[in-house]
Order: C-alpha cells, then sequence, then structure tokens
C-alpha cells in the first residue's frame, strides 16, 4: 500500500495541536471558570449579592469628586464587605461614569473581580430648588440629558449595570424641592422599555424608580392615581424605601419601650425598641406590596434604601428620639440584612461610607453619618466583625487603614448610647 507520508505528517499535527488545545483549555477552565452573564433577575434578592447605596465623596462638597485610584479603593473594601450590588443616584456628576470604570478597571486587572450596579438617573420637575417649583411640570430638557446618559452607560457597561432607577424620592410629596407627577416616572419608565423591545438595550436589563413606600401607595391614598397604577404595571420591579429612623421624629408611635420594660438593662431596652423598628419597616413593606399585588400581581418588591444614622445633632440624637448612635445603627443593619436576605429581598442598605457633603454647614446633621465606615477610615459597630475576620487586611482608605471606632472597646460605645424613649402605649 502506498502511504502518503505528507498527509500522515499533516494529521500527526493536527492531532498533537487538538490534544495541546484540550489539555490548555482544561488547566484555563480549572483556574479561570467560564463566566456566567448574571441579569438583575439571578442577582436580586440573591442574598450571594449583597447590596448597599455608594457615594464616594471625601470632600465636604460635590464639586471634588473622587479620583480613579479612590473608587477603586471603595470598591475594594466593598468587596472584601461581600458586597457585590451598588447603587447610584444621578449621571450629570462624573462619579457614576468613573464608578463604572472603576469597576471595568478591576475587572481587567482581576477576572474574579464582581461589582454590579443599579444605575441611578435624577429626575426633576420644572424649576426644581427654586423658591417656586412646579410640580405639575418637569424638567424635560435636563431630565432627557439625565435619561440619555443612563442609557448610554448601560450600553457601554452592559456587562456591569444590571438595573435602571428613574428617579430617586421623586414622588414622594415631601420632597418638595423637586418632586413629580407619577406620570412623569411613567413617561421615562416607558421609555426605556420601549428601548429594551426595540433592542436598544438589554431586553435583561430592569427598569424601576426608587422611591418612599408611600409613592407606591403603601402609605396614604392621595397616592392612588392611575398613572401610579400604570408605573407599577410598567416597572420590572417595585424599589422601595423606609426609614423607621426618621419617623422616630415624624411618626414616633411605634418608637422607645413601654413602662412595664422600663426594669430592663439599657442593652435589653435598646434590642426591644429596634425590633419595633424592624416591625415597622415590616409593615410599611408589607402594606406596599398589598396595594402593588392589587394593581399587578407578582410584581417583585426589593428595597431601594433604608438605613440608620450613627449621630445626630438634632431631631434624632440625644436631646431628640435618642435613635441614632453606632449600637442601635449596628443592631439596625443586622435585622434589617437577616430579614431580607431570609425572604430574598434585596436591600440597598445606605449607605458604604460617611458623606459630610450632605449637610455641609452642619458636620453633625445625621445626613453626614449614615456609613457603615467613617471619613476617618474607622469601621463602625455594624462590622466591627469584618475587622475581627481581617476582611480588610492589606487594604486601606486614603492613608487609613482599616480600623474599629472606639478602639474597638465594647463598654465604651455602649457609654455614648442612649436608651429609647418610654412611650405612652403600647
Amino acid at each position: 500500500m502506498k502511504v502518503n507520508f505528507t498527509l500522515v505528517i499533516l494529521l500527526s499535527f493536527a492531532l498533537f495541536f487538538s490534544c495541546e488545545n484540550q489539555n490548555k483549555t482544561a488547566e484555563e477552565e480549572a483556574i479561570e471558570p467560564t463566566p456566567i452573564a448574571l441579569t438583575a433577575k439571578d442577582i436580586l434578592g440573591n442574598p450571594d449579592y449583597q447590596a448597599i447605596s455608594y457615594g464616594g465623596y471625601r470632600q465636604n462638597t460635590r464639586d471634588v469628586q473622587p479620583t480613579m485610584e479612590q473608587l477603586k479603593e471603595d470598591m475594594k473594601l466593598l468587596a472584601a464587605m461581600n458586597i457585590k450590588v451598588l447603587r447610584t443616584y444621578n449621571t450629570h456628576f462624573p462619579h457614576a461614569s468613573n464608578v463604572l470604570e472603576a469597576i471595568d478597571q478591576l475587572k481587567k486587572e482581576d477576572p474574579n473581580f464582581e461589582m454590579y450596579v443599579m444605575l441611578g438617573a435624577w429626575i426633576n420637575c420644572k424649576d426644581a430648588f427654586t423658591a417656586n417649583p412646579n410640580h405639575e411640570e418637569e424638567d424635560a430638557e435636563a431630565n432627557a440629558v439625565e435619561i440619555q446618559r443612563a442609557v448610554d452607560l448601560a450600553k457601554k457597561y452592559d456587562d456591569i449595570v444590571k438595573v435602571i432607577a428613574v428617579g430617586n424620592e421623586a414622588m414622594v410629596k415631601w420632597a418638595a424641592s423637586y418632586f413629580v407627577q407619577p406620570g412623569v416616572i411613567l413617561k421615562w419608565v416607558s421609555h426605556l422599555q420601549k428601548l429594551k423591545e426595540d433592542g436598544h438595550l438589554s431586553k435583561d436589563l430592569w427598569i424601576t424608580s426608587s422611591d418612599n413606600f408611600a409613592s407606591w401607595g403603601g402609605g396614604g391614598k392621595e397616592y392612588h392615581v392611575k398613572d401610579l397604577e400604570e408605573l407599577i404595571k410598567a416597572v420590572d420591579y417595585v424599589s422601595l424605601h423606609t426609614y423607621p429612623m426618621h419617623d422616630t421624629h415624624y411618626n414616633p408611635d411605634f418608637w422607645g419601650i413601654i413602662e412595664e420594660e422600663s426594669d430592663l438593662t439599657k442593652v435589653e431596652q435598646i434590642d426591644v425598641a429596634m425590633q419595633r423598628a424592624l416591625a415597622y419597616a415590616k409593615k410599611q413593606y408589607g402594606n406596599t406590596a398589598k396595594y402593588v399585588d392589587s394593581i399587578a400581581a407578582a410584581t417583585p418588591m426589593h428595597i431601594g434604601e433604608t438605613g440608620w444614622a450613627s449621630a445626630s445633632n438634632s431631631f434624632y440624637g440625644p436631646d431628640g428620639s435618642k435613635a441614632t448612635d453606632e449600637y442601635k445603627e449596628g443592631i439596625y443593619h443586622q435585622l434589617m440584612r437577616d430579614w431580607t436576605n431570609k425572604d430574598s429581598i434585596s436591600c440597598f442598605y445606605f449607605e458604604a461610607f460617611d458623606e459630610n457633603w450632605k449637610d455641609a454647614g452642619n458636620p453633625g446633621g445625621s445626613e453626614n453619618h449614615f456609613g457603615l465606615i467613617n471619613l476617618q477610615g474607622q469601621a463602625k459597630y455594624a462590622i466591627w466583625d469584618l475587622v475581627d475576620a481581617g476582611a480588610f487586611e492589606g487594604l486601606k482608605r486614603g492613608e487609613n487603614t482599616i480600623t474599629k471606632t472606639y478602639a474597638g472597646n465594647k463598654e465604651q460605645l455602649l457609654e455614648a448610647t442612649k436608651a429609647p424613649p418610654i412611650k405612652a402605649v403600647e
């Protein structure tokens, strides 16, 4: 038989390289598993994907934007806290796009780095933040630009942006400087849903609005209007806010202890009061879920914002409702995580780091003290356990290694903690 040696050689080389490629593929898969493209549906409500509200501002003005290195520092710290989903609030500052770029760079540096974003688009009424805001009309030009930037970012970073939220507390009527009617939010949600239908945005991108529970129908009937009903039908899920801490001043019937509990230790009194705060948040969530279900059954619902400040020199502090301190903040954080993880609810806890631009003229204002890590790089009581576990080893925020507030002395922490007030009735 005549042998074609050229053919034999070619086949041998082909077999050799085929085996080599198979071996290389097996090795690569063992080291770098093929990533699965997760969607909002996979992430939201998944306890393995803890969520948080994020602002990286370190100065008392947003005129000073965080640098790329500062943002990457924060991303690494959040990853160490087992956070995998961030919420941003607007696109008109460079912050949002820079956060996305920071995540993108970290993913390229380390294929195992994982972080996703709920991208906020700020919505205003006409003449917002003036003496005469017009709540019957929107700032159409500015809102259009804001939405378009969100679209552009969602397309550019489609592996990171999993949700667009149209407006932040943009419908609740106590947002007196800028709130809009539900029809405005409906307009922009519908616009984004149409872009999905037409293939201009990923069909897996979820669209919502992030607003106070009352704005979603869980409070007074003044919010129960036709446009809200249509909005509930239009969103992919409802993102609601609940803040028992604020209502320790504005609606305090739930807050505190009863006379019969006054003989308990201070820690026991606080634990009882914080359980009531949890029940209050659950009630607001439940009332909203009941209304939403009556409009569009089986609509997913998650918590877009909740938190507890660690300090206040006003309504919520020692001379007010005695709600704000690091110990109560830590208890609330744990209670909310335990509940929402158990019930498969995403909870964008507010917030990751203290930001003192929010009440720049009043350093002691509560808005400056919602973070789990303060501006000195100290972990507050809520995450002391992560410091103990070495989660932040080798990481810094600026020049600061992550240490515990109060030098980790719980007795000193409790000395600075006020017992909750005694309620008049149960």
